[in-house]
């Protein structure tokens, strides 16, 4: 990992305007985008068609978009990186779930039926609306969701990240586990 001083300078210069700071970026976050990427491409099922190289160049391509940001430091980067990453794989979810409703859909009989089922991918949406709900109640703890579970951040990476302790990081990511387990499995059974 490079040194947090050097990509610091390098965000700010570029967040000032200064092109070739995302030039000399670039090297330096990659294999720790790559990093994340893979942590998060290895969550989703085996039928997942994007690449961990394409939902970094995806990242890639909207972090560029971004004008006069002010970044922070290194762990601000990284944690708007991870919050991008949550909205790509939940955007690319919501697309693969109104195709499988319909989009593209290839008529076949009852009997056809059982050999073509896959097996049901984590759903990605209804994590999604349960983090949207735990933020309106505690918008740490949501963020402590996000950085770990999406950003594959550590818990040390997490703290610094939302500048509390580990200690707190500890407290609020058993909190939310327990928190968006209760909230999902009551909208698996219908809400009981």
């Amino acid at each position: 990992m490079s040194s947090p001083r050097t990509v610091t300078e390098l965000l700010r210069a570029w967040g000032s305007g200064d092109k070739t700071a995302l030039e000399e970026l670039t090297p330096l976050v990659y294999d720790e985008l790559h990093r994340i990427a893979r942590y998060q491409m290895s969550r989703e099922g085996e039928g997942h068609t994007l690449q961990t190289t394409a939902l970094i160049n995806e990242v890639y391509l909207r972090l560029v978009d971004f004008q006069g940001v002010q970044w922070q430091d290194r762990a601000h980067f990284f944690a708007v990186s991870a919050q991008l990453m949550r909205r790509i794989l939940i955007d690319f979810a919501r697309a693969r779930s109104q195709e499988k409703r319909g989009g593209g859909a290839v008529h076949v009989s009852l009997d056809e039926a059982p050999t073509l089922s896959t097996p049901r991918d984590p759903d990605l949406l209804a994590l999604d609306d349960a983090l949207k709900a735990l933020a309106t109640l505690d918008e740490r703890k949501s963020k402590v969701v996000e950085l770990r579970f999406f950003g594959g951040l550590s818990v040390d990476e997490t703290a610094e990240v939302l500048r509390v302790s580990s200690h707190t990081v500890l407290r609020d990511w058993k909190f939310a586990k327990v928190w968006l387990l209760r909230e999902l499995r009551g909208e698996m059974y219908g809400g009981q």
